[in-house]
């Protein structure tokens, strides 16, 4: 079943212990319809800017991803960011953002709007919100970010009692709900709307949140990190591509799908850039996810 994502397009200057990249392929959405892909068909609806490689499009091209929802400002830039990992590597510390196209509402093309499931990157969730009422009937799960719950937090509250699903991280979940207790703060995410809730924990996991029960996972052991850049967006994406492509939404479902989010994340963050996901097969995700399977069997 389609598979819809809004979200962004990016050029990305990143500095790790591993090397300094500049100009690298990015952006919520090119991480997630990677990931995705990988598992069922993907419509991307993106804003783009002249100095955009065309060649980025090749593999999600291949994949047969719907690419109808691009809008090119063929006289403005690219949105670009610019960030530096340290320590643990569990967090960017961002130098430079420019906003460029992204300041512009995202198309939503007619051929999109029977998608059975939507993904709302990262956005302002005014945007979110207007995507969102032209697909009544579909799935949708939307994503976050500090600066909306302290910016535009009475919007961000009615998108979440519309949503079937919510994905942020730690931080932003305890900032949402005021609990430091994940457990806690997930509950009351619940209560705040979506039935299901995803909590991303970077190198430690996520945790999971149904009316049916609660689930964790630790993230996929990964000797060599090289850039972590777009693993929570790989790790949307590959949870809801597995989603999709099983068409089940039990909480058995849910697990599955998450330990592949996790592997789509792992191979993320082996690489600079898209690279890990562009190089990735179904058949390499596959053997990955019973490695990781095995990784958790204990009894």
């Amino acid at each position: 079943m389609s598979l819809a994502v809004f979200g962004s397009v990016g050029l990305d200057d990143i500095s790790t212990p591993s090397g300094e990249v500049k100009g690298v392929i990015g952006g919520s959405a090119v991480y997630f319809s990677l990931a995705a892909s990988l598992f069922t068909d993907v419509r991307l609806a993106a804003n783009v800017g002249g100095d955009f490689p065309e060649s980025a499009w090749t593999t999600l091209r291949e994949r047969g991803t719907d690419l109808t929802g691009l809008q090119l400002f063929a006289d403005r830039q690219t949105f670009r960011w610019s960030g530096k990992y340290q320590g643990d590597m569990n967090e960017a510390q961002t130098l430079n953002t420019e906003l460029n196209v992204l300041v512009e509402q995202p198309l939503v093309p007619e051929s999109y709007r029977d998608s059975r499931y939507l993904f709302l990157a990262n956005m302002s969730p005014d945007t979110q919100l207007e995507i969102l009422e032209q697909f009544p009937r579909a799935v949708a799960f939307a994503d976050t970010m500090n600066l909306w719950i302290d910016t535009s937090r009475e919007n961000l509250e009615r998108l979440m009692s519309l949503v079937y699903g919510l994905v942020l991280n730690d931080g932003e979940a305890r900032m949402l709900t005021g609990e430091h207790n994940l457990l806690k703060a997930g509950a009351k995410l619940q209560q705040m709307g979506p039935d299901v809730i995803v909590i991303k924990k970077g190198e430690h996991g996520c945790f999971l949140f149904t009316p049916d029960g609660r689930f964790g996972l630790p993230a996929y052991p990964v000797e060599n990190v090289v850039d972590p850049t777009g693993a929570g967006d790989s790790f949307a994406g590959g949870m809801m591509g597995a989603l999709a492509e099983m068409e089940n939404f039990s909480m058995d479902a849910l697990r599955r799908a998450m330990a592949y989010g996790t592997v789509c994340a792992s191979l993320t963050v082996e690489k600079f850039s898209t690279g890990g996901l562009e190089e990735s097969t179904r058949h390499v995700v596959n053997e990955r996810y019973n490695e990781f399977r095995e990784f958790l069997r204990f009894s």
